[in-house]
Order: structure tokens, then C-alpha cells, then sequence
């Protein structure tokens, strides 16, 4: 009915600017003949009409079915577009409900906004503060035509259980509960947007959305605490973590001896602590850390070649001091450190332990598998990393020869030069 309704006022309201989409979720026999019945109706009301089916995944039902649909949606957006949507005042109560019910926080009672930002488009609700009786009784009024899909009774489903079971009980003792859950969204999402400032603020203070400070984090309130890692946590995901994950970060990660090496997995990333830092990092980039294996290959480099190794993109540059030109062209010796390797960085005096300089370069363990080592028959040449290229002490060092700089490197050079 709602949809129904929504499709009809919109074709008065904005009779040129309007598109529908009916999403077949295939779930229904009769989920075809209703878009057929749909794009009827649209062709009279002369709005173009686009049918598109989705696959839902398994899993949970309705949430799967969400997800599919709004990923059509996305299919048939353009960049100026506005999703408009046909959500009531009781869809609102009940994902208020539904939602507590869960354990959900301030950001879950928010439920659902008149206007809301997502990333790539708009969506706007119109009809969240209209009753559903006010809806039947304008459908009636305007004798439109609808579809009962059977199963908003089915009870096996949260909401069909709600709306079934709970509901008339529900407002048997409270009758304005339904107008009462609608304004507890509608609080929820001031007291969200003041956490969001507060979040914001402290995020800025204690870290970025890949690390936090840990010293920094201390200093503030438990619960602000709590607040910060959960939506830190959270990062582009629609949902933050369970209360309990984030109990598990504090007390398994954060609090956990110095050198416990403790790692938590969450919803694709891997959350560790180094030294008094907390790290956000991603599962392939923590897997491929554990998970490295000795590798040996060559390179054959000339000037204004770009190299791609695990550490980054390099490209070959002339430099002040570097290595000798009568190795360019030359089949190079590149290959994975094994450790218990040492390094005489040039300019400075003595071999080092390559681990000592990578941990005083604060290279990050689950970086230093990237660490490739530059050499010509056993002589070392140099090292690879992510923070660029390390020449090393040899008998090929000489004026005017070459380095390979990283991407980065390159564009501060060219600052540096233009200045």
C-alpha cells in the first residue's frame, strides 16, 4: 500500500522527474507477476519503470533481502538522483523496537532519517511520520490498487512477528507507543550527532582511522573510551561491533602484556597493538605478514624505469650519490631478508643488525615482510622498504649515479626542486 501510494503522489508532485523500480527479490511465485502489475500501473501514470532482479544470498533473510535491493538501487542511480523511498511510522517504531531488542546503541535507535546522506547517493522517506492508517485511509480516498505481499504475516520473520504478535498487545497498554518509539529515533539521532563531534574530536586528538594513541586514549573517560574504539572500530562498515568485541579489544589487545603480540579479527581487519600504538589493519595485509614466504627474482634497472615490489612502486632516478651506472642494465639480485642480515648504511659508521634499523625506522612488523634486499654477487647493494630505498656501504657507491625512489619520494622531490 505505501508503495503504492508513494509511486502515485510522486507522479503529481514531480510528473517529469520520476522513475520507479520494482526489485524481484525471487523469493515469491508471484514476485513477477507483481512487477508486471507495477510497470502497468507506472506506464499509466506515464513514469518509466525499470524490473530488476536480485539474487539473496543466504543468511539472514531479511537483512540479505536489504542488502540486495539497495545494491540494485545503486545500479540505476545517477549522481543527481534521490532515492525515495516509502517507510511509515510504524516501519520506524518497529526497527526501534527491533533494534533494542537486539542490544543495539545510540547510533541503532536512530533508525531511520526523513533525509539521509549515504556515500554515493540520497535518500529521502517522506511518509516516516505518516500513521499506517493514515496511508489506507488516502488509499482508499484515491481508490489506488495494491498488492498484499503475504509475507508481512509470516511470523517466522522479526518484523511479521512484531507487527503480528507484539504490536496490538503492545498498544493495548501503552496506545501512543507507536507515536512514543518514533520520537525516541528522532532523540536518538541528536544524541548520535553529539557523539559523532565528540567522536570526531577525539579521534583527531587520539590517532587517525589506522592507528590510535594508547597514551592518549587513557586520558579520556571510560566511556568516551568505548565510544571512540567502537566507531573507530566501525570505519566504512554499515554496522559497528558487538559491545562484547569491543570489550574483547580492550581487555585482549589494549591491556594485554607489551610482548603478547595479541591481534583481534573483526569484520575484515585485524586490530594490533605496537609498542603504545593501536593499529587498524586490513585481513590480507595482516595474513600475507604470517604468511611470507622467502622469495628471490632480479631486476634489470635503467633511468625513469619503474620497479613494483611488495614495499612499493620505485622509480629509477640520477642522484648526487648513489649507485654505480655501470650497473644499469645489469641483471640485479633481489630477494626477501631471512634475517640476521646486517647493513652498512652509507654515510654512517659500522654494520648495523637490519632489524635494529628497521625497528629504528619504526617499519611495523607486519610491514617488514615487504623488506627486500638489492645485491650483485653477494655484495649488498642496497635495502627496499616502504619508507623508500636504504643505499648500503659498497665499493659501487659513487657521484653521480642512481637511487630508486619511491612514488612519494619522486613528488617531494619535484616540490623540492620547484622551490
Amino acid at each position: 500500500m505505501d508503495s503504492m501510494l508513494l509511486l502515485h503522489l510522486m507522479s503529481l508532485i514531480f510528473p517529469a522527474r520520476v522513475r520507479a523500480i520494482y526489485v524481484d527479490h525471487q523469493l515469491q511465485a508471484s514476485s513477477h507477476e507483481w512487477g508486471i502489475f507495477v510497470q502497468n500501473y507506472a506506464q499509466q501514470l506515464n513514469i518509466p519503470v525499470i524490473l530488476q532482479k536480485v539474487e539473496v544470498i543466504s543468511g539472514n533473510l531479511e537483512n540479505q533481502a536489504r542488502n540486495a535491493r539497495y545494491s540494485a538501487y545503486q545500479q540505476h542511480l545517477k549522481s543527481h538522483d534521490i532515492l525515495v523511498l516509502a517507510h511509515h511510522q510504524q516501519d520506524q517504531a518497529e526497527t526501534v523496537l527491533l533494534r533494542l531488542l537486539s542490544g543495539t546503541g545510540v547510533e541503532g535507535l536512530s533508525a531511520m532519517q526523513t533525509l539521509e546522506n549515504r556515500e554515493t547517493f540520497q535518500l529521502w522517506r517522506p511518509f516516516l511520520s505518516l500513521t499506517r492508517e493514515q496511508i489506507e485511509s488516502w488509499l482508499v480516498q484515491l481508490n489506488l490498487p495494491f498488492v498484499q505481499d503475504q509475507t508481512n504475516f509470516d511470523t517466522k520473520y522479526d518484523r511479521a512477528w512484531c507487527r503480528q504478535e507484539v504490536w496490538s498487545l503492545l498498544q493495548q497498554r501503552y496506545p501512543k507507543m507507536q507515536q512514543a518509539l518514533s520520537r525516541t529515533s528522532i532523540l536518538m539521532q541528536d544524541a548520535h550527532s553529539i557523539l559523532q563531534e565528540v567522536f570526531l574530536q577525539d579521534l583527531q586528538y587520539c590517532g587517525n582511522s589506522i592507528q590510535i594513541n594508547l597514551e592518549k586514549l587513557q586520558q579520556l573517560s571510560l566511556p568516551r573510551q568505548r565510544q571512540l574504539l567502537s566507531a573507530w572500530m566501525k570505519g566504512d562498515a554499515d554496522y559497528r561491533p558487538p559491545f562484547e568485541m569491543v570489550e574483547r579489544l580492550q581487555q585482549e589487545v589494549i591491556k594485554a602484556k607489551a610482548d603478547a603480540q595479541s591481534a583481534l579479527h573483526w569484520n575484515g581487519h585485524y586490530y594490533v597493538r605496537y609498542q603504545k600504538q593501536l593499529y587498524r589493519i586490513s585481513k590480507a595485509l595482516y595474513l600475507a605478514s604470517k604468511n611470507s614466504a622467502h622469495v628471490t627474482g632480479s631486476i634489470c634497472p635503467d633511468i625513469d624505469q619503474t620497479i613494483s615490489l611488495i614495499s612499493g612502486k620505485f622509480k629509477i632516478v640520477s642522484a648526487e650519490i648513489g649507485l654505480s651506472a655501470d650497473l644499469l642494465k645489469q641483471n640485479l639480485t633481489i630477494h626477501s631478508r631471512q634475517g640476521g642480515e646486517k647493513i652498512h648504511l652509507y654515510g654512517r659508521v659500522g654494520h648495523w643488525p637490519l632489524k635494529k634499523a628497521l625497528q629504528e625506522a619504526q617499519i611495523l612488523p607486519w610491514l617488514r615482510h615487504t623488506i627486500q634486499i638489492l645485491a650483485i654477487d653477494n655484495v649488498m647493494l642496497g635495502v627496499f622498504t616502504p619508507k623508500g630505498f636504504w643505499l648500503a656501504q659498497s665499493k659501487y657507491c659513487e657521484n653521480d649515479g642512481w637511487l630508486p625512489y619511491l612514488s612519494s619520494e619522486i613528488d617531494n622531490l619535484r616540490v623540492e626542486h620547484n622551490s
